[in-house]
């Protein structure tokens, strides 16, 4: 699969939260947690359980940084 997005962060599973239309998605990525909300429907069209090896693909026009 070929993208745009210049920002995949690979990483594993660790919870699914699903809700009536959205799901709550968390992923490890190197000992940080990123949290995806996508709908329940593309959590079951890709199979998505935890301890699956995925990518966070981010693609955003901003990136803002704290310190």
């Amino acid at each position: 699969m070929k993208l745009s997005a210049r920002n995949a962060l690979k990483g594993k599973v660790v919870e699914i939260a699903k809700g009536q239309i959205v799901a709550k998605v968390k992923i490890d990525i190197g000992g940080q947690t990123v949290t995806s909300m996508i709908s329940v429907e593309a959590v079951d069209d890709l199979g998505l359980k935890v301890g699956d090896a995925v990518q966070a693909i981010i693609k955003s026009s901003e990136v803002m940084i704290g310190k």
